[in-house]
């Protein structure tokens, strides 16, 4: 069966595309490399091709025989988003809309959408559940939330069904050691504490100290990516027997603070990470913390690296061996 990953070449996505040929799928990355790398993508056809491009979009649909979709490609910053709101909004939701086009006329009708926990703004309850008031408040999260109301209409419409997993912290990399994450820039707690300690950047940067948190820094739930991979997998099963549409969290239920996480990265790799610290940013609130109870009752998902260690050791593994 094949299966059309938008974004393939990305973080998460490179991850769930060796996830679905391990799993026997057939693959076609679709990607313009805007921040996508060729080389992280695993194996399966490439097409070098941007979703703004409707009638590139609608050939792959036409020269392949696609039977559902995974859409990871999308513009990610957040802190961008915030400046630019109008390049998130016009790339966000007309690459989708430009795929569910072409899904349409091709007669497809199952895909599994990236989302995030960003649809959820300043959480209300800890953990978070899904049936969480969705209020965002950043323009990434907006774009996020309108795909998922989009999908919505369009599954009420035309019977497309589709699973939207909201992410919280994707971390780590790929244990086998062959992917991992590459950003530029990078905005992601992890791989900025190791970029720090390999000297490939600056001194780490810690935002905000006074959160109402036990050390005052921000807790976040880290998943491990090679987990979030296999969650999609499970979702792209289930939409293919069961054909109901839904939505999960995709956390690993526990919080680690910043100044944890740090101290975790010095024990693993015995240094000492070059720190300062500046004020809190726009929008950072002081927990996220997932319910991932739906997603292990409904898919089944068990994760198997999503412990802190082992989301820092495949990392390191990661980063330190990149030239």
């Amino acid at each position: 069966m094949k299966i059309l990953v938008t974004g393939g070449a990305g973080y998460i996505g490179s991850h769930t595309v060796k996830e679905l040929l391990r799993n026997g799928f057939e693959t076609v990355t679709f990607d313009n490399f805007s921040s996508g790398r060729r080389e992280l993508v695993p194996g399966g056809k490439i097409i070098a091709a941007d979703l703004m491009n409707l009638g590139a979009v609608k050939d792959v649909f036409r020269t392949h025989d696609i039977r559902a979709v995974l859409h990871f490609a999308s513009l990610i910053q957040v802190n961008e988003s915030y400046s630019n709101p109008r390049k998130y909004y016009v790339h966000n939701i007309t690459t989708s809309l430009n795929l569910l086009e072409a899904m349409l006329e091709a007669g497809v009708r199952i895909i599994v959408f990236s989302s995030s926990a960003a649809v959820y703004g300043e959480p209300r309850e800890i953990p978070i559940p899904e049936s969480h008031p969705k209020d965002p408040i950043n323009p990434y999260g907006q774009t996020k939330y309108f795909v998922e109301k989009i999908l919505q209409d369009y599954d009420r419409a035309h019977g497309l069904k589709f699973a939207s997993l909201r992410y919280f912290n994707a971390a780590g990399a790929d244990p086998d050691g062959r992917l991992g994450e590459i950003h530029d820039p990078e905005s992601h707690l992890i791989p900025n504490i190791m970029l720090s300690l390999l000297g490939r950047k600056p001194a780490f940067e810690v935002y905000g100290t006074d959160f109402p948190t036990p050390d005052g820094s921000a807790v976040r739930d880290y998943i491990h990516v090679t987990d979030l991979a296999a969650a999609h997998v499970l979702a792209l099963h289930k939409l293919l027997s069961s054909g109901e549409s839904d939505v999960f969290n995709l956390g690993s239920g526990t919080g680690f603070s910043v100044l944890e996480v740090m101290k975790k990265v010095e024990e693993t790799t015995g240094l000492k990470i070059p720190a300062v610290i500046h004020p809190k940013r726009r929008g950072d609130v002081p927990i996220l913390l997932a319910s991932k109870e739906k997603a292990e009752l409904k898919l089944g998902w068990e994760q198997r690296y999503s412990d802190l260690r082992t989301i820092i050791e495949t990392a390191w593994k990661w980063h330190s061996r990149r030239p």
